[in-house]
């Protein structure tokens, strides 16, 4: 048996939560930003393509710290949503998914671009000349063309959303039940003289997670490429 406690079983679930929220809110605006690079040419192109992949190269406590300067309860953005909406995103669980969503967003962004360009737009031309407005053009024949790189996209920002480490620790600090991720778990363990055996089983399971989601995006591709 693991034989996890039930501060490793909180943590698993929270990355779970994290991942799982990081992705679904995430995917909708990597859709967006895939789509206008691999379609549109407009003045800020290439600086947009920098923006969307500088958590890349940033060191991830850099973007921790931007975020933690835009979204705390005194930055422009946090304060505003606290005063005006009451979302908090500093040390909370929400604030561990915008991190997550962050650092795992260029590699959400670059499968669904090239699946975009991949796909000829030829076919979306001549729905919209038989009638076809833009918006059912591409919900109808572009995004189902772009499906596999949407599917990949998802798979890559949740895996690595559930093992983000620097932004969101820098973020929203390791609190355990709300922001004490598998991650940020570990690292406490590693801290302790007798965490070892707790690290390791943590670890063994955020790798069997992880690998568990990439086996099934494989099953999964391999079925739409099938019924393509």
């Amino acid at each position: 048996m693991l034989d996890l406690s039930a501060d490793d079983l909180t943590a698993i679930f929270l990355s779970l939560k994290v991942a799982g929220a990081s992705t679904f809110f995430a995917l909708p605006f990597a859709v967006f930003i895939g789509y206008a690079l691999a379609r549109w040419r407009f003045p800020g192109h290439a600086a947009l393509n920098a923006i969307v992949h500088l958590p890349l190269v940033l060191p991830p406590v850099v973007t921790g710290f931007a975020l933690l300067l835009l979204f705390g309860r005194r930055g422009p953005i946090g304060a505003f949503l606290d005063a005006h909406l009451g979302i908090v995103f500093a040390f909370r669980w929400t604030g561990a998914a915008l991190a997550a969503a962050v650092m795992s967003f260029p590699l959400m962004v670059r499968p669904v671009r090239l699946a975009f360009e991949s796909a000829d737009p030829r076919l979306a031309g001549a729905a919209r000349s038989l009638g076809a407005s833009r918006l059912w053009a591409f919900a109808l024949i572009e995004l189902p063309l772009a499906a596999n790189g949407l599917l990949v996209g998802a798979i890559l920002g949740f895996a690595k959303a559930l093992g983000e480490f620097g932004a969101t620790i820098t973020f929203v600090s390791s609190i355990p039940g709300e922001t004490r991720t598998i991650p940020s778990a570990i690292y406490a363990l590693l801290q302790a003289p007798d965490g070892d055996a707790s690290a390791m089983r943590l670890a063994a399971i955020s790798a069997t997670i992880a690998v568990a989601a990439l086996v099934a995006s494989e099953a999964l591709q391999s079925r739409l490429g099938g019924r393509s």
